[in-house]
């Protein structure tokens, strides 16, 4: 999902995603949050939420209008407003190309999948739609999205265009992609470098060492961490990427749900434990959604951030580059029995087309002209992500610092979220889940493994429900 900041996203999520500001008001208005539990797991109830517009209702597509698209692009930016300032002049770049015009619509990421879902049952939806890349096999699952079949695939440019890992995560494995990457992000730890200097420490490479310099660093009303414990999405995100590294894998191998095991409940303590046990974030923490985190980043509020690619996201907030270092997320030491050296999940958004759209031609134009090397380079520049075509990254801009350990994270320590039809689900209940140990722990619960274990078995019971 998005960040927000992209989100992967993500989704959310977030740049200024990823996972929202990237509301993500930057990446969610969480992205990268997205997503009420109930809704989600009772797919009938996400069908009453919300009507779509634009879209055409001839079964598999048509072209009885040719001259216009709708798109809903996921929120990237620090708002909503920032996301249409950046893409409504590459819309009338598009228009001047080819007398289309595109109309815009940037839905937040805690709307975006419920708007979605009622848009695949309902058959009224946009032409172009913005995914966060880990619910491609979900809603493949629908039949609401356009497969990108072998014909669809060489009128936007052919699957050799973009990055295998990237590619992999728009949909499930054997079937037609369901969508096609725009945006490629991974997960990594944003440091203060002068807070760290200050406090003579280095940035952290295991997880005790990253709690260990966030006790150092929370003093005089700063804290050492910000994290956002009411955005579903950044939830499971970390869910995934701890739970990778304690041995957890949430679904079996048959695609059925496995939540309640002692790894991902020992994973998942451990990421509440920030706020709770350790304090080294805020107790206020648990109510955030909107990136308030990456805006404490960016003031100093916080000294260590869990964040997707976010360049724009902290400039645009007032930091200049140099005033901060990104290394990958840190690894338990010793990483538990089964675990494995995991810093982020393949992160990014995906561009799709809705099945229904009466435009198809037109449609697939677009998402070739998004997807363009120019496109790629202008876009992902402005949001501090990495293009999803290789071709686009020799580009100077993509060979920052950060980015070039965003590249590394991607290329070697970053592992897909499961692409099984019910991962959005399982994005929801976790996320809410977790959303609720955080508020338990900010009012001061001591949050056991047992406590952890009892949501987790819950949320395993609404899904098989």
């Amino acid at each position: 999902m998005p960040h927000p900041s992209i989100r992967s996203r993500t989704g959310r999520s977030r740049t200024g995603r990823s996972r929202t500001e990237r509301s993500r008001t930057a990446r969610s208005r969480a992205f990268r949050s997205t997503r009420t539990a109930t809704a989600l797991a009772a797919a009938g109830l996400l069908l009453a939420t919300a009507a779509a517009c634009g879209g055409g209702t001839s079964e598999g597509g048509g072209d009885s209008a040719p001259k216009t698209l709708t798109y809903w692009a996921s929120n990237q930016g620090t708002s909503l407003e920032h996301d249409k300032q950046v893409l409504q002049p590459e819309l009338a770049k598009f228009e001047k190309q080819t007398g289309i015009k595109v109309q815009l619509e940037v839905v937040p990421w805690t709307d975006l999948l419920n708007r979605i879902l009622a848009a695949t049952t309902s058959g009224q939806g946009p032409d172009v739609l913005n995914i966060g890349n880990t619910w491609s096999a979900s809603l493949q699952a629908t039949g609401g999205l356009m497969p990108f079949d072998a014909k669809a695939m060489g009128e936007v440019g052919g699957a050799q265009r973009f990055m295998p890992s990237a590619l992999a995560s728009a949909g499930a494995q054997g079937k037609d992609p369901a969508a096609v990457p725009l945006y490629s992000l991974a997960y990594g730890l944003y440091y203060n470098k002068k807070h760290f200097a200050d406090a003579g420490l280095q940035p952290p490479k295991t997880w005790k060492e990253l709690v260990d310099s966030g006790k150092k660093l929370t003093k005089d009303g700063r804290y050492g961490l910000a994290v956002e414990g009411a955005s579903i999405p950044e939830n499971v995100h970390h869910a995934f990427i701890m739970g990778q590294q304690y041995g957890a894998d949430f679904f079996t191998a048959d695609g059925r749900p496995s939540f309640d095991t002692p790894q991902a409940a020992e994973a998942i303590k451990a990421y509440v434990d920030l706020l709770g046990k350790d304090k080294i974030a805020a107790a206020g923490n648990a109510e955030y959604s909107e990136n308030q985190s990456l805006r404490d980043f960016a003031t100093g509020k916080a000294s260590m951030l869990l964040w997707q690619a976010t360049t724009s996201g902290l400039t645009n907030l007032g930091m200049k580059p140099g005033d901060w270092g990104v290394v990958p997320i840190p690894l338990p030491d010793p990483v538990p029995a089964g675990g494995r050296p995991i810093t982020s999940f393949v992160a990014g958004i995906n561009i799709a087309v809705f099945k229904n759209t009466d435009n198809r031609a037109g449609a697939l134009k677009f998402v070739k002209f998004m997807t363009s090397d120019d496109e790629q380079k202008i876009l992902n520049k402005t949001y501090g992500s990495l293009p999803s075509v290789p071709s686009a990254q020799a580009d100077p801009a993509f060979q920052t610092d950060d980015l070039k350990v965003f590249r590394s994270i991607l290329e070697k320590s970053a592992a897909p979220l499961p692409q099984v039809p019910k991962e959005s689900e399982f994005e929801t209940l976790v996320g809410t889940a977790m959303k609720e140990l955080f508020a338990d722990a900010a009012s001061g619960k001591q949050i056991t493994t047992e406590d952890v274990r009892a949501k987790l078995k819950t949320a395993q019971q609404k899904m098989s429900g």
